[in-house]
């Protein structure tokens, strides 16, 4: 590997400090100097193999993506510049409870078609691991950008419990303890669940806990989709401070939201509650995308009963009349859990992807508008899709607020999270725009975040909660990672409209120190590996 100097480059280094102007060598995938321009007036500048002039350029650390959902992305293209053309250097996946490690062969299967809408049915991808610690080592065979694993909780309590909605047994409880540890053991960072998707959602405080302590006993953190973004948020957010205050665990608040008409302009409501759990000496970090519309998978919105047993006890129940019936009152009328408490609003829920092609007329309408188009109710028109679809189908759902997307960003545990799901003709434009969207967006734009500021919560902060000892910032010794961007031009180039169109205004990344994006265009470079869970010292 050649040494490499990004001569005069404009440095913001992670951790909210005032930028200044350096020359800075990279030589064996790390930074070895920093010559700063007052250092280096009237003396030698540093030399290398190559140089890289970055005038007008900023210099960061890569950004790190505390939520995405890659899990199978990056086998499938390990080339992944979706994210890697963002600036992304770094991804945390397992998220919301479910992904592909630990398993068995009948979990795999139950598994892979529950979250077909988020990554894929996976036919594509040889699935020859079982544990984490192989699907990890799976990762190191090559991939664009580095990746962190978290053990989902769901996905375990499938394995040892199965899908129905009951307590698990005493000898089951320290079954998924022992899944628990061993997956850290393997090198996942913290556990995270995902509390309106079945079957994690079926455990109850008392067992999320016991596995909190496994996590807190080996330095890891607890990021949970708690059980409400809707109706419930704010007591739903208490609840998991007060279940990681017992726990002894630090918490992480996956796209840490307050969505629905109900919460509108309620986000100092929230940050109130951090603020005061914060200062009583919580451990607690929160991850956001800079977008008010959320995504997630139609069959997600159905009440919780409707999906105890797994996928194939869904389909029963939706080709049952009787059945079809009572799920279309709790989620019209009522207000079903697994659309947060809230009567579903078909005009704000918009086809974003089907695993059938026969189905591709859907994409990109909302439910009201197809189900107009085939002189039907919205709730047929759902409930054909689900069917048909083989629960693969994606959505946007339009229910965010932008006073509370600006309120939550500002608060200072904030990180970034893109919650970026790849899949689908049409998908949410944060998997392919969430990190260039805050620097050209939110920074350069409107001001809401500094510079400095901005690319602290997207690097130096997500790496402490990491526990990553030698990435995140631009320091001597530490991993470069690290993306040149141009403050004046750098912007998302997705929408909802052309959510795959990549962005403008970041001509370099860097990943192990070498060229991931150069000169604007993805190389052939696979430098990407598993970051593992730092061990506790002492």
């Amino acid at each position: 590997m050649e040494a490499l100097v990004i001569r005069d480059a404009d440095v913001v280094d992670g951790t909210g400090a005032d930028s200044y102007r350096a020359d800075v060598v990279v030589d064996g995938g790390r930074i070895v100097s920093i010559v700063k321009e007052a250092a280096a007036a009237g003396c030698q500048r540093p030399k290398a193999v190559r140089e890289l002039d970055a005038e007008g350029l900023v210099l960061s650390p890569g950004f790190i993506d505390m939520h995405a959902h890659s899990d199978l992305a990056l086998l499938r293209d390990p080339g992944h510049a979706a994210k890697a053309a963002q600036g992304v250097t770094l991804e945390v996946l397992g998220q919301d409870g479910l992904s592909y490690a630990p398993v068995d062969d009948r979990t795999l299967d139950g598994v892979r078609r529950s979250i077909a809408g988020w990554n894929g049915p996976g036919d594509d991808v040889d699935f020859d691991w079982r544990s984490v610690g192989e699907y990890l080592d799976r990762l190191d065979r090559g991939i664009a950008v580095n990746a962190a694993y978290l053990i989902p909780q769901g996905t375990v309590r499938a394995l040892v419990v199965g899908w129905d909605d009951r307590e698990a047994t005493p000898r089951e409880l320290d079954r998924m303890r022992q899944l628990v540890a061993e997956g850290l053991e393997q090198g996942a960072v913290g556990l995270s669940s995902g509390l309106t998707y079945t079957p994690g959602m079926y455990a109850g405080n008392a067992e999320l806990t016991e596995l909190c302590r496994v996590v807190a006993s080996y330095g890891g953190y607890y990021c949970p989709h708690h059980r409400s973004y809707g109706a419930g948020a704010l007591e739903a957010y208490a609840e998991m401070v007060e279940l990681a205050r017992r726990a002894g665990c630090a918490l992480h608040l996956a796209h840490a939201t307050m969505n629905f008409g109900v919460n509108e302009g309620r986000a100092p409501e929230l940050l109130a509650l951090l603020d005061e759990a914060l200062a009583a000496g919580a451990d607690i970090t929160l991850d956001t995308y800079p977008y008010t519309a959320g995504c997630t998978t139609l069959v997600a919105l159905l009440p919780s009963w409707a999906s105890e047993g797994g996928p194939g006890e869904i389909l029963r129940r939706l080709t049952d009349e009787e059945t079809a019936e009572r799920i279309r009152h709790d989620l019209e009328e009522v207000g079903s859990d697994g659309c947060h408490g809230v009567p579903v609003d078909w005009d704000t829920v918009e086809i974003s992807g089907v695993g059938s092609a026969a189905l591709d007329a859907y994409v990109g309408r909302t439910v009201r508008e197809s189900a107009a188009l085939r002189g039907e109710t919205p709730w047929t028109t759902a409930r054909r899709l689900l069917v048909e679809d083989r629960l693969a189908t994606a959505i946007l759902q339009h229910v965010g607020h932008e006073e509370n997307v600006r309120a939550i960003m500002r608060h200072r545990v904030h990180t970034g999270g893109s919650d970026g799901i790849l899949q689908g003709t049409k998908p949410h434009p944060r998997a392919y725009g969430t990190f260039p969207q805050y620097l050209g967006r939110y920074v350069r734009e409107s001001g809401v975040l500094s510079l400095e500021n901005c690319v602290a919560h997207l690097t130096g902060r997500p790496a402490a909660r990491l526990r990553l000892p030698d990435r995140g910032l631009v320091r001597e010794g530490y991993r470069a990672d690290l993306v040149l961007f141009d403050p004046r031009t750098v912007a998302a180039g997705s929408s909802y409209d052309a959510p795959r169109t990549p962005p403008t205004g970041i001509p370099y990344v860097l990943v192990d120190g070498r060229f991931v994006i150069e000169d604007g265009r993805r190389t052939d470079v696979l430098a990407g590996r598993a970051v593992r869970r730092t061990p506790v010292s002492g």
